[in-house]
């Protein structure tokens, strides 16, 4: 006997991935961005963030703002490859093919072909692939 028809649509399923999601969005910015080292290369090389004293107040600051942004990154990712599942769940549709996160790999995919196209374009001296 099961509990569930399909485990992927429970609620339970959503909650916990959606948190996994954001959960994993600020392990990978505490990973890739060091504020204390973004705020010693700006003082290094001469760089600052007005109103704000180059050193630890910068770090500090560095650090509010990255939070801020990786809220509401994790809670749109979140939002994003959630959005799928809790759409099949309403309206009862089964097979839905795609997922948010195949939607966030096209779109990531999409536009760096663009960016690269743009590039070539710009360096063989054309006006541009989208103007």
């Amino acid at each position: 006997m099961k509990l569930f028809k399909d485990p992927q649509q429970s609620w339970v399923y959503i909650v916990v991935y959606a948190l996994l999601i954001i959960f994993f969005t600020f392990f990978y910015s505490v990973i890739q961005f060091n504020p204390v080292e973004i705020a010693n290369n700006l003082k290094k090389n001469g760089g600052f963030i007005p109103g704000y004293r180059p050193g630890k107040a910068t770090a500090d600051y560095i650090s509010k703002v990255l939070n801020r942004i990786t809220w509401f990154g994790g809670i749109f990712l979140a939002l994003v490859t959630v959005a799928p599942i809790i759409l099949g769940n309403v309206t009862k549709t089964q097979g839905i093919w795609f997922g948010g996160t195949a939607i966030l790999i096209l779109v990531g995919v999409a536009i760096e072909t663009v960016q690269a196209i743009e590039a070539q374009m710009l360096m063989r001296h054309y006006k541009g692939f989208l103007e």
